[in-house]
């Protein structure tokens, strides 16, 4: 079908042209003023992000979001090493050394340290563990993870020397919130993240034991698969995480 009248000086639309154009211009249109809605809002691009963290990754996220007020991000509590590709999400925040190596991950945090910390009143009824072997005799307050299938064993080390202990108490937890909550409530001793206890420690609330064995572990990373198609959100994202490192 001719769509175009061709002379030596001249192009015109012929009938069936006219009837084409007017139909596609406004679609033309529409997509130039998305574009220039992209392009402006460069800055601020809007979108979703879903996010799969372990409870106490949070709080080193939410900050780094507050420069884009039109994200919205889904966070999903999960202490499964949880595959993001197959479940869709755009990615994952836990320590360095539990990030899959097929990943790219971007750094969130300094390294820091795993605590061993009780309250005032659970000490006032058996003193403080000296060794790691003590923790026998000790009430503990376990997590229960998913990915191994039963309860975690406390990770120590000292002067390059590492132990993993099995410790036993009456209360096991799948969170680190409830298990914060019953060490102040004196049930036990727990194994946390030094800077969700730092509070605590330093008002008094909570008291520390075996801090010679307390290992370093990699900071918080968040990681993504190599081969994906970025959203414009979540490009935006990752390049301010790369730019506050």
């Amino acid at each position: 079908m001719r769509l175009l009248n061709r002379t030596t000086r001249s192009v015109s639309a012929s009938e069936a042209g006219e009837r084409l154009l007017m139909t596609v211009a406004p679609r033309f249109e529409e997509i130039e003023g998305a574009l220039a809605r992209l392009r402006g809002s460069k800055d601020r691009p809007p979108g979703t992000i879903r996010i799969t963290a372990v409870d106490y990754t949070i709080d080193g996220v939410l900050p780094l979001l507050r420069r884009y007020p039109d994200i919205h991000v889904e966070m999903t509590v999960d202490y499964g090493l949880t595959d993001i590709v197959a479940e869709r999400y755009d990615a994952g925040v836990r320590i360095g050394e539990a990030i899959p190596k097929d990943m790219i991950a971007v750094r969130l945090g300094a390294d820091f340290r795993f605590a061993v910390v009780g309250a005032p009143d659970y000490f006032a009824l058996r003193p403080a563990p000296r060794t790691p072997a003590d923790l026998a005799g000790h009430a503990c307050i376990n997590m229960r993870l998913p990915t191994y299938g039963g309860l975690y064993a406390w990770e120590l080390e000292r002067e390059g020397r590492e132990q993993r202990v099995r410790v036993d108490g009456q209360l096991t937890f799948n969170a680190t919130g409830p298990i914060l909550a019953a060490a102040l409530d004196g049930f036990g001793l727990a194994y946390l993240p030094e800077d969700l206890v730092a509070p605590q420690l330093q008002s008094g609330r909570l008291a520390p034991a075996l801090e010679p064995w307390w290992p370093m572990c990699q900071g918080l990373h968040l990681f993504y698969p190599s081969r994906r198609q970025a959203s414009p959100a979540f490009a935006a994202v990752v390049e301010a995480l790369r730019s506050a490192r």
